[in-house]
């Protein structure tokens, strides 16, 4: 049996969230005695994907033109701010403000417990 690659179809299902994890995510929200289609479940990871795709573009954009190359959250915001997705980008931006609070005690952590046992290693050698 002959096996056809098609690039663009190859190309479209490698950027899409797997179908499974957009199935879980639907679950959440209905009812248990719910199901939700396979049909359904395609559409969803389509629009998804696009609604990413645009909103990263949107975001790469803005960075071109700075001459940046690299889209961080806070341009994602501005993207979702810019296209008129004002509610997401509120939550988002708390969001992305949470995290980094978190990954920066965690990080200033990891330095206390590194600079500690450094400072122990060179108390041991005298």
């Amino acid at each position: 049996m002959e096996r056809r690659n098609n690039n663009k179809n190859n190309s479209n299902e490698d950027m899409s969230l797997p179908i499974a994890n957009v199935g879980r995510i639907m679950k959440r929200v209905v009812p248990e005695s719910g199901k939700i289609s396979k049909e359904g479940k395609q559409l969803m990871q389509e629009c998804v994907t696009e609604f990413i795709s645009f909103v990263t573009g949107e975001a790469s954009d803005k960075c071109h033109k700075e001459n940046r190359k690299t889209v961080n959250g806070d341009d994602i915001c501005w993207a979702l701010s810019s296209l008129g997705f004002d509610n997401y980008a509120e939550v988002i931006s708390r969001y992305l403000y949470k995290y980094r609070l978190a990954h920066t005690d965690h990080k200033l952590a990891a330095n206390l417990v590194t600079n500690h046992t450094n400072i122990n290693n060179n108390d041991n050698k005298d």
